[in-house]
């Protein structure tokens, strides 16, 4: 009989408590990413060091960008650019770069407020998504101009993560390194669309020759966890890593059966990252810096409806429905938790913290957009239902 908790124990009891909270969260309407992360915190002393998660919790994050960057083929990633890359980084201008501006005056050296500014930067797809379908708003005429800005930060939130990761590694902030960095990535993403437009090219017949769905599922996890070790040999970030090689296979054109394959495994694995995360947090010190989370959880709810209302106005909509747009684009979710976990001390506190009310005053802001919107301007005709897919 073992006298310590077994590892494997308590791996099962995890995904048996991950069952249960997204089984909750389907109920009760919430998010479920928020729970799996209180799930951690709550268990921290008990998991922080459970192996299994921390793999699992790997592995998870490696598919998502994985699956994210199949998304994305050269040629579509120019259409989205076109439509939206100026309220895009108008977008990056004021939720990072304001916050980041923020974090210094609070007192941070340069490198940890630039990490509070990339946790506060991307709005979260999931949720966000999620809350579209559930309120029937798929068919607003603000949707295409939000699912175009989420797809802009998660072009953004990977290269914003390979940045943190190479300074963090490296321990300096000069210049030489920060340009060695930037052609690192470079690099990579040029080696992934090469092999994706040579090597990859004819990647479909491979897979409609494998019968086996087990050969099938070894060769996709095995291309993406393989892309994302190379992006950490060479300094970067797996996440970047991963979502190239989901662009490299974007070039074979069907996705679906590269998504069907992989997508239960992610499924399985993704809430241990969150789980893992909320063990990492630890808050026997107490809320640090409790007038910069006030700080940065007001000016992150204004940045993004200024994007709205700004950058809104950039795409071609009205007032009303720019405003609209702004105020469903406030929660925080999975890319702040990326971000956040490459953080340390004080600052991944922060991070958690600040991830946990923005995604709740998010979802609140979202359900209220339209009320809000018809308020200031009026009620107006019904939305049109033509809705167009950005970068098509």
């Amino acid at each position: 009989m073992h006298s310590e908790f077994p590892i494997l124990l308590g791996a099962g009891l995890v995904l048996l408590g991950i069952f249960y909270l997204g089984f909750l969260s389907l109920k009760i309407n919430f998010p479920s990413v928020i729970l799996y992360i209180l799930f951690g915190i709550i268990l921290a002393d008990v998991l922080s060091e459970n192996e299994i998660l921390h793999f699992a919790s790997e592995i998870g994050i490696v598919l998502l960008f994985f699956l994210l960057g199949l998304e994305f083929s050269v040629k579509r990633l120019g259409g989205i650019a076109k439509k939206i890359w100026t309220s895009g980084l108008l977008d990056v201008g004021l939720s990072l770069g304001v916050s980041m501006l923020f974090a210094f005056l609070f007192g941070m050296d340069w490198f940890s407020a630039f990490i509070v500014g990339g946790i506060t930067y991307a709005t979260s797809s999931s949720i966000t998504a999620k809350l579209l379908d559930d309120k029937s708003r798929m068919a607003n005429a603000e949707t295409e101009f939000i699912l175009a800005l989420l797809i802009f930060e998660d072009l953004i939130a990977p290269i914003v993560v390979a940045v943190i990761l190479g300074v963090h590694m490296s321990g300096t902030f000069q210049t030489s390194d920060l340009l060695l960095l930037f052609g690192k990535i470079i690099g990579l993403a040029a080696l992934a669309i090469i092999l994706g437009k040579t090597v990859f090219k004819r990647f479909e017949e491979l897979l409609v020759k494998i019968d086996d769905e087990d050969i099938k599922i070894a060769l996709l996890i095995g291309l993406s966890v393989s892309f994302g070790g190379l992006a950490l040999f060479l300094g970067l970030s797996e996440v970047l890593g991963a979502f190239l090689a989901g662009m490299m296979l974007a070039e074979i054109g069907k996705i679906e059966r590269v998504e069907h394959t992989v997508s239960p495994v992610k499924d399985l694995m993704l809430p241990t990252f969150f789980v893992y995360f909320g063990t990492t947090i630890q808050l026997g010190d107490g809320l640090p810096l409790p007038w910069l989370i006030v700080v940065l959880l007001l000016w992150s709810m204004v940045a993004k409806i200024l994007v709205g209302v700004v950058g809104g106005r950039w795409y071609g909509l009205s007032k009303k429905v720019s405003l609209r747009a702004g105020l469903s684009i406030c929660a925080r979710g999975e890319f702040s938790v990326v971000i956040a976990s490459v953080a340390t001390g004080t600052v991944k506190i922060l991070g958690g913290i600040y991830i946990l009310i923005a995604a709740f005053i998010g979802m609140i802001l979202f359900d209220q957009a339209p009320k809000i919107a018809n308020r200031i301007y009026g009620k107006g005709k019904k939305p049109d239902r033509n809705l167009k897919v950005p970068g098509t």
